[in-house]
């Protein structure tokens, strides 16, 4: 038995002296190496914060005292340390452990998280409640320097300084979020990683003016308060310290004894504090150090040579997205692309090769991502802004105010629209059409395939004003590329098929589910219309009305939510027109959605061609014969 299999409770480790601290934590990077190889997962992040993570565990008692992850990636060795070893091979798995911090699994989980930058906001919220409530344990945040570049991260920094309150932020840099980190902060963590030596001026100055006989103290004490001189010259961590908090490190991250020691350190003071440990991304996995951006969330690999298994699919809506806009830009200079630190994962790095002037990373920063944008098109671009289903939400008062109240010619594009699979409801792409098509000015679309999806693209830079293109993560058909690229008519829905007995409307890649249910519904005496909408803003009124009366029974499809989805849209535009008399079943989601494989979601939830046909048997529309 090893030493993992002994940890069943974090208390657990304090038994254990630091040699058997190495080997448990080879013992935890082989674990994890071996289950994530088959699960797929991120692997780099959890690689690299074995140590702390151990330290952590060791100097604070959790779950008495409060530890809060910022994004939640890095948490594998947390739930191997907190009782989960025996469940750890779900991990992402239908019905299994989350690949994120889950409340619902453990009480060592004390919040749930899977986007960037929330962690101090929540770690202050704890401590204050705490300090009102009167009781006695600590707070922690563990936050990446890839978080760092989110402005809530400062927002929650300079409310934690204002108000004095004891939290501790660890500021885990490994100089990565999922692509190398950018802007101004990265480079000051930088010469904080690279001037480990400031501390020991800080101190040999402050022992020097104390030996000056008679004012030594005084002289010291006016040299601290000389904060726009002295103190910045000297003092690279000051940014934090002026924030309101004591900044202790940089220290090497992988360095047990004295991570264990600077924590100590900290938990020990009784003001805010921010503890700079400096990770390597991969840590003792040669692979996944030499490629640690390959490695953030990764598929099954060798888990031998760190190869990825590839399988032989076509092209995805993503990497169709990013080809598609290349040759746009290459006939129109005025085509911008931003990411929000996604390059990668949105299918801009060619982009980003081809056209480097023309390219913007802003960090993990969405919001500013879309004003920017609003910005640009002012000033004479085209800016064209991918950024996830799930991300979007976080922008949304910035799509709303500073690109569609302006009439703004932005791009917006929704990528990883509908569930993702394994990482869960922290970034399915269910709620988007809720909350994009409300938004007036904005027309919202989506491809039933990865050709439309090109011509949507090139619609949507020919179209006057705000436009969004939302599509999945999954990849395409296979279909032949067209080269001739032509706009789509704003708000035309496509009719694929004829029918008479009921409708079916469907939304970007539900439209061929909708085509192969029409087939099994002919074969049981169905009569179905098959409508490509296309455009969920604004709708096709004179298809869709035609379509109402003619068969008076309408089945919506949507890899969405139920509420102020698609099918939401179609029963207020029935209102709206006075048609009556037509029966509706809507097929969605009811509310969040569980991770999984993506075709078990869609089949759990009815998204499929049995679900269309129970929806059909719902509506009474077969024969007496055929029921029976």
């Amino acid at each position: 038995m090893g030493l993992l299999e002994k940890i069943h409770e974090p208390r657990d480790l304090r038994a254990l002296d630091l040699p058997e601290l190495k080997t448990l934590a080879q013992e935890i990077r082989q674990e994890m190496i071996e289950v994530v190889s088959k699960n797929g997962g991120h692997l780099a992040p959890n690689l690299g914060v074995v140590e702390l993570t151990l330290a952590l565990h060791r100097i604070f008692d959790s779950p008495h005292d409060k530890i809060v992850w910022d994004v939640g990636h890095q948490t594998y060795v947390h739930k191997l340390l907190t009782g989960r070893l025996k469940q750890f091979k779900t991990i992402r798995q239908y019905k299994g452990l989350s690949g994120f911090p889950k409340r619902g699994e453990s009480a060592h989980d004390s919040f749930e998280t899977g986007h960037s930058s929330t962690s101090i906001s929540a770690a202050v919220g704890f401590a204050m409640a705490r300090d009102v409530l009167k009781e006695n344990h600590h707070v922690v945040a563990v936050i990446g320097d890839g978080a760092m570049t989110g402005g809530m991260a400062y927002e929650a920094l300079n409310h934690a300084g204002h108000s004095e309150t004891k939290v501790i932020v660890i500021l885990n840099d490994n100089e990565m979020s999922i692509s190398p980190n950018v802007g101004a902060m990265s480079t000051y963590l930088n010469r904080l990683r690279t001037d480990p030596m400031y501390d020991k001026r800080k101190e040999d100055l402050e022992y020097l003016l104390k030996r000056i006989p008679g004012i030594g103290n005084q002289v010291a004490k006016l040299a601290a308060k000389a904060k726009d001189s002295l103190k910045y010259l000297l003092v690279p961590g000051l940014l934090f310290e002026e924030l309101g908090f004591t900044y202790l490190g940089p220290i090497d991250g992988h360095d047990q004894a004295l991570v264990e020691q600077v924590l100590d350190q900290a938990k020990n003071k009784k003001c805010p504090v921010l503890v700079h440990v400096v990770t390597c991304k991969g840590k003792g996995y040669k692979p996944a150090e030499e490629n640690p951006d390959v490695f953030h969330g990764i598929g099954p690999f060798d888990p031998v040579t760190g190869k990825v298994a590839k399988k032989s699919s076509p092209p995805t809506y993503t990497a169709v997205f990013g080809e598609t806009l290349c040759k746009l830009a290459q006939d129109d200079p005025k085509i911008v692309a931003i990411t929000a630190a996604m390059p990668s994962g949105t299918g801009l790095n060619k982009f980003a090769d081809e056209f480097p002037d023309r390219f913007f990373d802003v960090g993990i920063a969405e919001q500013h991502a879309v004003t920017f944008a609003a910005g640009l098109a002012f000033g004479g671009l085209k800016p064209v802004v991918p950024i996830y289903s799930t991300f979007y939400q976080r922008a949304y008062d910035q799509v709303l105010h500073d690109v569609c109240l302006q009439q703004a010619n932005v791009v917006l594009a929704i990528d990883r629209a509908g569930v993702v699979g394994d990482d869960g409801p922290t970034h399915h792409g269910v709620f988007d059409i809720s909350f994009f098509r409300i938004i007036p000015n904005l027309v919202l679309m989506a491809p039933k395939d990865e050709n439309e999806l090109r011509h949507m693209l090139y619609t949507a830079l020919k179209h006057n004003g705000p436009i969004a293109l939302r599509y999945p993560r999954s990849a395409g058909q296979g279909l032949t590329s067209e080269e001739t690229l032509t706009e789509i008519p704003i708000g035309k829905a496509e009719v694929l098929r004829d029918g008479r007995d009921v409708t079916l409307i469907g939304i970007g890649p539900m439209v061929r589910t909708c085509l192969l249910a029409a087939q099994e519904l002919r074969h049981l005496g169905i009569d179905a219309a098959v409508i490509n909408l296309r455009y969920i803003s604004p709708l096709d009124r004179n298809t869709l009305s035609h379509y109402a009366k003619l068969t008076t029974k309408i089945i919506t499809i949507e890899d969405h939510s139920l509420k102020g989805g698609m099918g939401s849209a179609i029963l207020e535009f029935l209102e709206e027109e006075g048609i009556n008399g037509v029966a509706v079943e809507r097929l969605g989601y009811p509310g969040f959605v569980d991770q999984g494989p993506i075709p078990q979601l869609l089949t759990t939830h009815g998204l499929s061609v049995k679900g269309i046909v129970q929806a059909a048997e719902r509506l009474r529309l077969f024969p007496r014969a055929a029921q029976s």
